[in-house]
């Protein structure tokens, strides 16, 4: 399958779109265990991404998404801006200069980002971070065949939800210790957030 400037923009204002639509509750969810930023820098960035749609959308899929990436770490403060940004430059790299978008090189791609997303974070799984999505949508990518996005989707929503009884191990929320607990890690949501948008956007363009 291969990505028209048209479908990868529209790709990434899918993504862009759905951050930007859930501001205030990413907001209300880092409000009660970090900073109440989490929501209003990621719509920074992502309103900054939109800003210069025309001319990152104008690249293969992997630049694109390297400039996706770039664009984050710029103009998003917090751990946010780094993180997010850190996952779209790793799956740019990864997808380089070939549009041909298939099921092999998307599990590629997208594991090698979460390697290096646990790198630049130094994080696990079962610290309460977006790491607790991604890392087992890794792994459901695995398995190709029918009802992949409805599980891949699914994968990620259970696995953001199972964030709310863990006590948060990385950043902010690490200092309110046990009263993490009980509340969803924001990270996780938006990640879970941007995979059923991506999952949504395959099913009904491509």
């Amino acid at each position: 399958m291969k990505l028209s400037t048209r479908k990868t923009k529209e790709l990434i204002e899918a993504i862009a779109h759905v951050v930007i639509d859930h501001m205030n509750e990413l907001t209300e969810l880092d409000r009660v265990i970090g900073d109440a930023d989490h929501g209003i820098n990621l719509e920074r960035g992502f309103r900054a991404v939109l800003k210069n749609i025309d001319n990152i959308s104008a690249l293969a899929i992997g630049p694109s998404l390297d400039q996706v990436g770039r664009t984050l770490v710029m103009a998003v403060g917090g751990a946010s801006g780094p993180l997010f940004g850190t996952f779209f430059m790793s799956m740019g790299k990864t997808f380089g200069e070939d549009e041909t978008l298939t099921h092999e090189r998307l599990v590629v791609a997208f594991g090698e980002a979460v390697e290096a997303l646990k790198a630049r974070g130094r994080s696990e799984a079962g610290q309460k971070t977006m790491l607790d999505v991604l890392i087992p949508v890794a792994a459901e990518l695995h398995v190709d065949g029918p009802g992949t996005l409805r599980r891949i989707r699914e994968c990620a929503l259970l696995a953001a939800q199972a964030t709310i009884p863990m006590v948060a191990q990385r950043g902010r929320a690490s200092f309110l210790g046990e009263r993490s607990a009980g509340h969803m890690d924001p990270g996780a949501r938006s990640s879970q957030l941007i995979i059923a948008a991506v999952c949504s956007f395959i099913e009904e363009r491509l």
